[in-house]
């Protein structure tokens, strides 16, 4: 059984924050879809890759989302933190008991959502503060039930895999680690 995962993409995302699970996860047959929060499927990333999303917000339910993944880079995450119905569906997932996941800069969304309160997060430093009412670490990722976050685009590879062995296991994981060449 495939897991359904959604990748929200922001003009100035941070390139390697989106690819890498992108292609992680779907090696691990994960089904992911890549959303643009434009009204445009062509998003450019912070460094000017040109991106084509699979779909619009608009355009998605989101009803089979297993896991929603946020990707950071400037000014991608404030983007994302000024789209609301973006924030709406965050608020449902987590509500659900869904895995929500954000790297670098874009936990900020989730802090300013009161999502992180109580759990251990990280963030890109310099950005602890908007990890409203969270225990902050420097750990590059930090899986706290089912909030995944990582700490830049260093930590990209880890957020992917941490996020295949909530969706499909750890032994998907550590098998998918050692093919990569990761272990």
């Amino acid at each position: 059984m495939s897991a359904n995962v959604y990748v929200f993409l922001a003009e100035g995302f941070e390139e390697i924050e989106a690819i890498t699970p992108i292609d992680i996860l779907r090696r691990a047959n994960c089904t992911v879809t890549t959303v643009s929060i434009t009204n445009n499927r062509l998003v450019v990333g912070a460094h000017n890759i040109p991106i084509i999303s699979d779909a619009l917000f608009n355009e998605c339910s989101f009803s089979d989302a297993d896991a929603l993944y946020l990707p950071g880079g400037l000014p991608g995450a404030d983007n994302l933190n000024a789209h609301d119905e973006l924030k709406q569906l965050l608020c449902a997932h987590f509500n659900q008991g869904k895995i929500l996941s954000a790297n670098c800069a874009a936990p900020l969304v989730l802090g300013g959502l009161g999502i992180l309160e109580g759990k251990k997060a990280t963030c890109y430093p310099g950005y602890e503060h908007t990890l409203i009412d969270a225990i902050p670490t420097a750990e590059a990722c930090v899986v706290a039930d089912n909030i995944i976050t990582g700490n830049g685009p260093g930590a990209s590879a880890k957020i992917a895999f941490a996020l295949v062995e909530k969706l499909r296991g750890k032994d998907t994981a550590t098998q998918l680690e050692q093919g990569m060449m990761f272990l």
